[in-house]
């Protein structure tokens, strides 16, 4: 049964999660011919100036649903094997029998046994989920450091691994996509961000959507408020930042409407074909950075509510912004939501972090959309 857009309830979930302590966030849900936008809370603190849901946006790793698909391109034109030891085209970033036993596939779907290479790049930061030792001292000394992609992947090569090539559950880690983006280079003659702008962006028709080179975002936007689990208090704006810790495996900058636009494109087989597709479409388990199993595709992943629809897109968070794009299976309802802070929990005596009551508000908030 089809539930259409009611903008008096979602206007009271978007209120709810801003009462319930988010500074501010922006929407927008489609179904069918029908969309709603909406904006709740302030996108500067200091002055009170307000969000609005045209404002462009840090998304984080819902940029990996692009670089897959760049890749994904690649593989339909013959220069990248889905299954083929990634030791072919980049020996020289991870030597030995490991490149020989890792595959783009498990590049891709997170099952390389790679390690994440945060940990390394922002020592003070520890590993997700338990942080009893955290300190968030790191991302103030690296904000406006320029690291190299191979400094970072040669982080998570030599960090002890995080399982076997091919095992399951894998490990979601960020060191996977950036050898991804190194592939793109390898095989395409150009950069990752040159080539996803072109092949991906410009190809969905997105018009507001970039991989920033500066660490400036352009355009109307949210200031970015960090929290570190309530050890940045009050919490930081971290809406300028060098990107090149995450470069084409999170930093891109875009909007709802642009977001809901490329998974609806996507999904109508207008920026991969149909078997392509059906390759991200394809789960394994997976341990989450919040150390959670899910099931994750070829930078696609499936959101399901008992016995309701199916939900496939990505989430992301990068230091301030935390972003949100699903769309239906049958394409028909979308919703991407944008968040300007990040971490809001505060941590137990064993370093988890505590229930806080925007995580109930942004959940209703998302079963308003998805369900009506």
């Amino acid at each position: 049964m089809r539930n259409p857009l009611n903008a008096a309830k979602l206007n009271t979930a978007m209120e709810d999660v801003r009462r319930a302590g988010m500074p501010g966030l922006f929407a927008e849900v489609r179904d069918g011919d029908q969309t709603w936008r909406g904006a709740a809370g302030v996108a500067d603190v200091l002055t009170g100036r307000p969000v609005t849901a045209d404002m462009r946006h840090r998304v984080g790793s819902v940029t990996k649903t692009f670089t897959a698909a760049a890749v994904l391109q690649q593989v339909e034109s013959g220069q990248i094997g889905l299954d083929a030891p990634i030791a072919r085209l980049l020996p020289h970033l991870v030597p030995g029998e490991r490149g020989d036993a890792i595959t783009v596939r498990m590049l891709l779907n997170h099952t390389s046994g790679l390690a994440e290479y945060l940990p390394h790049a922002y020592p003070s930061l520890k590993a997700l989920p338990a942080l009893p030792e955290t300190d968030p001292s790191s991302l103030d000394d690296n904000r406006l450091r320029r690291f190299h992609a191979t400094e970072l992947i040669e982080m998570g090569v030599t960090a002890p691994a995080a399982g076997a090539p091919g095992g399951t559950p894998g490990v979601y880690s960020n060191t996977n996509y950036l050898l991804l983006c190194e592939l793109l280079r390898q095989v395409t003659g150009t950069t990752a961000e040159e080539y996803i702008t072109r092949n991906v962006i410009e190809r969905a028709g997105l018009r507001d959507t970039e991989l920033p080179t500066e660490p400036y975002v352009d355009g109307p936007h949210s200031q970015i408020y960090e929290a570190w689990f309530g050890m940045i208090d009050p919490p930081r704006d971290y809406s300028v930042y060098d990107m090149s810790w995450v470069g084409p495996a999170a930093s891109l900058i875009s909007t709802v409407t642009d977001l809901n636009r490329f998974y609806d494109r996507l999904l109508a087989g207008e920026v991969v074909g149909p078997s392509s597709l059906a390759q991200m479409q394809q789960t394994v388990p997976v341990v989450s950075q919040e150390g959670k199993i899910i099931e994750y595709g070829l930078g696609l992943h499936p959101m399901e509510a008992p016995g309701q629809e199916t939900f496939w897109g990505h989430g992301g968070t990068t230091w301030g912004a935390g972003t949100l794009a699903m769309i239906r299976a049958d394409g028909k309802r979308q919703m991407a939501v944008a968040v300007n802070l990040q971490r809001w929990n505060r941590l137990d005596p064993s370093g988890m972090p505590e229930p806080h009551p925007i995580d109930g508000a942004l959940a209703a908030l998302c079963h308003a959309a998805m369900y009506g």
